[in-house]
């Protein structure tokens, strides 16, 4: 099993920039470290084989080893308060939408010492219903359940009392819509013989503090409306949490009603309440979620937050692991641009499970020294689609995966290591332990799928590589063929806009960039349109809207709503980014389909086997004998180390009424593609049966080729395979060709036509 792994803090860093590495060696073993710059992760025989160039920085050396723990399960945290020690007599409330409510020890609301058992619990207890503990801090505990189980997804409002006068525990729990023949309704007290105290500690909402200080026992669903109350409020008396304004009577017991429709896109819980008592959201639960009183009036949260006043918890979400940092690397003067990695061993194993690359990647100083140049290159890394996929469970969590891949997959230990820790998150493409969809995604934690010599199963039979090392045949061949080159991130260019695409004239793709956010797009675009020249050498690019936390470094949030090739579907009314306020889901639904921007929209998908693709009429125009300088053939590509040719796995193709530029030549066509590959489903209003590659002609690559009105132009391949063919041959092929043919009139300073 794996005995080392990490991550580092930042995926982009630039000379001068401090990048800090955690890593937890699994049996405490010491461990080496060192910088290893990463050409070509491919391990694949019939390729080029692994290229590590060592780098001499201060981080090589032993370390000593220990284990680092990640806690997932998220939850709210409200600082300890006088107020919430003075307690006595309480009523504690809320609106709750269980998603797994047969599962025991959810804990709700909590104010309690585990070490002391001073405090109280208010909990789902499984088939019990909801539960109140009460602590005294002396061994004493008494706990009284509703003893009715709850369904799954309905609202019930939810309530525990303690009358100290009375020496009496009530439990209450109502469905806010009763069905004839479930028993789901329960008022329950019980006199007891325990008095309540409190220790130190915090209020936790969706979770509780066990012995170890560790933050467990947590809740799966949504909760709206919380509030503690300083008396122990009649059960008759609860409806009024539910009006707006509070009554009086309710009012002026409170010492927290927090509201979560306050500054959804943030990771504070307002109390509205007299004492402040704020909290503080961990792990990033999913806010902008549909409330107890949502009636479909909007589905944009901004337009009635009042309406979106739920955050749904799951145990299972995790923003940032906290490991306490290993060792750093401060980027040194100098160091070339590219894609880099801390090599940490505690073994040699073939296997690979005595070490890890943390791939992070360098650019160029953020102001130019002395005068000095940039390349004229960029390759912008799509961290941003490396974190969609990042630790994804799909193989082993689909029943329908060997199905669709057309064969066995082989697990790694990798793989393995993933789908028994799932403390180490999710992947966009996977759902939480309740079923619901996951819509955030960091980089904050150990990705183990973002690595070279990492196979996926989605990578087609040869090579088996998908997004990061996907990407290092690129890497590889732009080092081959001695370009000099920059790269930039994702993040980069949401943060920075257009600006920090100035410098460049040329900007490559990877084979998958499939997320973008609406500032990233812009800024594109705005490039484009002053003359800039882009090489999409991917497909299934500029698919889903993306949008990156404001505060929180290293986030992203997907919706996946109306439409789209999706492992999940958004509940409706959620479809709005909780980060922004923007609506989420397909570039195309939002009215910019990937055809505005590089000429082509995704149209087909399959894992099998990849083809080829033969030259169109068209490609033979004069203006055109660039791209096929030196190229003979009229059968382009049928090879290639990803599946045996460069035309597969995600396949885009020109559509005018999508927004294809009129002035668009299709040089190449792909062809002869297996009944693996299916068409996408927003390409059809209809299902029908002739959705395979063997009959369908939108089944296709198109490789493509168009001039921008300010000078520029767009070369687009329209396949995630073009570069696993890049090395056949010694390089020497006619897909190398092509892509070297362009790019070198792309670097030249002559304008295209417009």
């Amino acid at each position: 099993m794996i005995k080392i792994l990490g991550y580092c803090d930042r995926l982009s860093a630039a000379p001068g920039d401090t990048i800090r590495f955690m890593v937890s060696s699994e049996e405490d073993r010491p461990y080496r470290a060192r910088i290893v710059r990463i050409i070509h992760g491919d391990a694949n025989p019939e390729g080029p084989g692994l290229k590590f160039e060592p780098v001499d920085t201060d981080v090589s050396g032993s370390y000593p080893g220990r284990r680092q723990r990640t806690d997932a399960g998220s939850f709210l945290r409200v600082a300890d308060h006088p107020k919430l020690r003075a307690l006595e007599s309480f009523t504690v409330l809320a609106l709750i939408w269980p998603t797994t409510p047969e599962k025991r020890d959810q804990c709700l609301v909590a104010k309690w010492a585990p070490r002391a058992g001073a405090g109280f619990r208010f909990e789902l207890a499984g088939h019990e219903g909801v539960s109140l503990t009460i602590g005294d801090g002396g061994g004493g505990v008494a706990r009284v359940v509703s003893g009715k189980p709850l369904l799954s997804r309905r609202w019930y409002l939810v309530a525990a009392a303690y009358d100290a006068a009375k020496g009496e525990i009530a439990v209450v729990q109502r469905p806010l819509q009763k069905w004839p023949g479930t028993d789901d309704m329960a008022e329950v007290s019980a006199g007891i013989e325990v008095a309540l105290a409190f220790g130190e500690g915090p209020l936790l909402m969706a979770g509780a503090m066990d012995a170890d200080g560790v933050v467990d026992d947590h809740y799966n669903g949504k909760i709206d409306s919380p509030m503690l109350l300083d008396a122990a409020l009649p059960p008759g008396a609860l409806e009024g949490a539910l009006v707006r304004p509070v009554p009086q009577a309710i009012r002026r017991h409170i010492v927290g009603a927090w509201d979560f429709s306050k500054e959804i896109p943030g990771t504070r819980a307002v109390d509205w309440g007299p004492n402040g008592l704020h909290g503080e959201l961990v792990h990033l639960p999913a806010r902008a979620m549909k409330g107890w009183n949502w009636n479909g009036d909007t589905i944009r949260w901004t337009e009635k937050p009042e309406h979106y006043g739920a955050i749904h918890f799951h145990d299972d979400d995790l923003y940032d692991s906290a490991w306490e940092s290993d060792f750093s690397l401060t980027v040194p003067d100098g160091l070339k641009p590219g894609a880099y990695a801390a090599h940490v061993e505690v073994g040699d194993a073939e296997d690979g499970t005595e070490e890890d690359y943390i791939t992070f990647f360098v650019r160029s100083p953020r102001r130019r020294n002395n005068g000095a140049a940039r390349p004229k290159i960029v390759f912008l890394v799509p961290t941003a689609s490396y974190m969609a996929y990042a630790n994804d469970h799909t193989p082993s969590d689909s029943e329908a995966t060997e199905m669709v891949m057309g064969r066995l997959l082989t697990f790694q230990p990798s793989d393995i290591y993933i789908n028994e820790h799932r403390e180490l998150g999710l992947a966009l493409y996977d759902t939480h332990s309740d079923g619901s969809g996951v819509c955030y995604s960091s980089y904050l934690r150990p990705i183990l799928n973002m690595r070279p010599k990492y196979q996926s199963w989605l990578g087609g039979p040869g090579s088996g590589l998908w997004q990061f090392n996907a990407d290092t045949h690129l890497i590889d061949w732009l080092e081959h063929e001695g370009y000099d080159y920059d790269v930039i991130t994702d993040e980069d260019l949401h943060e920075e806009g257009s600006a920090v695409l100035e410098p460049y004239q040329v900007l490559l793709t990877g084979t998958h960039p499939e997320y973008h956010s609406k500032r990233m797009s812009d800024a594109l675009m705005a490039w484009l349109d002053r003359g800039g020249r882009l090489m999409y050498l991917g497909a299934n690019g500029w698919y889903w809207r993306i949008a990156w936390h404001e505060e929180l470094p290293g986030v992203i949030e997907v919706r996946r709503a109306e439409d789209g090739t999706r492992t999940w579907a958004a509940e409706p009314g959620e479809y709005y980014h909780s980060f922004t306020g923007e609506f989420g889901g397909l570039w195309r639904r939002n009215g910019r389909a990937p055809n505005e921007v590089v000429g082509l929209g995704f149209t087909a998908q399959g894992f099998d086997l990849c083809s080829y693709y033969r030259r169109t009429a068209e490609s033979y125009e004069p203006r055109l004998k660039f791209i096929f300088a030196g190229v003979e053939e009229e059968i382009i590509g049928d090879f290639g180390l990803v599946g045996g040719g460069a035309a597969g796995l995600e396949l885009d193709r020109a559509d005018h009424d999508l927004g294809t530029p009129p002035n668009l030549v299709v040089l190449a066509r792909s062809e002869n593609h297996t009944d693996l590959i299916l068409l996408v489903n927003e390409e059809s209003a209809v299902t029908t049966p002739d959705m395979t590659g063997s009959q369908n002609d939108k089944i296709r690559a198109d490789l493509a080729f168009f001039e921008t009105p300010a000078g520029g132009a767009v070369f687009s391949t329209g396949s995630i395979a073009w570069c696993g063919s890049l090395s056949h041959g010694g390089y020497d092929n006619n897909i190398s060709r092509i892509t070297r043919n362009v790019l070198n009139r792309f670097l030249e300073r002559k304008r295209f036509a417009t």
